[in-house]
């Protein structure tokens, strides 16, 4: 894998495992924890990266832990890696938004449909809204300023889908 052109998948790993060794498995907990505000992960993603950042050299397998656990470690070349990406411009958003997508195609919609898909987002928006509150109470009692920072951008976005759902086209 070149040291230029890392992609978010894998510099994500690479980023995780400066934590210390962990299994697919882990790395899948610890991206959801850390990063599952804004960003997903995939399992098929993770046990598609590990074996390309492996051969790569940037990092390196432990012992098979029970049920065959492959433990992952990031090695000093992984880590200059990670660190050329972390000076690479961040570029733009690429948004997959599945709501935008039907919002998109709402003249095909019949208006019960886009009402259903409104208020389930506005219900999925505010129970997200309620996890994020507990995360956020937990990121400022272990300090981290740019968990919170991330944090409070999730909420200010899931707060303005509702706004936004409020008076959606269709409404």
């Amino acid at each position: 894998m070149p040291e230029k052109g890392l992609n978010a998948t894998a510099a994500a790993l690479l980023g995780l495992l400066h934590d210390g060794a962990m299994t697919g498995g882990q790395l899948m907990a610890a991206a959801q924890q850390r990063l599952g505000p804004f960003w997903t992960t995939t399992r098929s993603q993770v046990y598609r990266e590990l074996p390309l950042l492996a051969t790569a050299g940037q990092v390196r397998t432990g012992r098979l832990g029970p049920r065959a656990a492959q433990p992952y470690e990031i090695t000093p070349g992984g880590k200059r890696v990670f660190a050329a990406w972390l000076n690479e411009p961040a570029g733009r958003d690429q948004l997959r938004n599945p709501l935008l997508l039907r919002v998109a195609f709402g003249s095909l919609h019949t208006s019960a449909q886009l009402i259903q898909l409104y208020d389930a987002q506005r219900e999925d928006r505010a129970a997200r809204l309620v996890e994020l509150k507990v995360a956020l109470t937990q990121a400022k009692q272990g300090g981290d300023e740019f968990a919170i920072a991330t944090i409070e951008f999730a909420i200010t976005y899931h707060k303005a889908v509702i706004r936004w759902l409020e008076s959606a086209p269709g409404r």
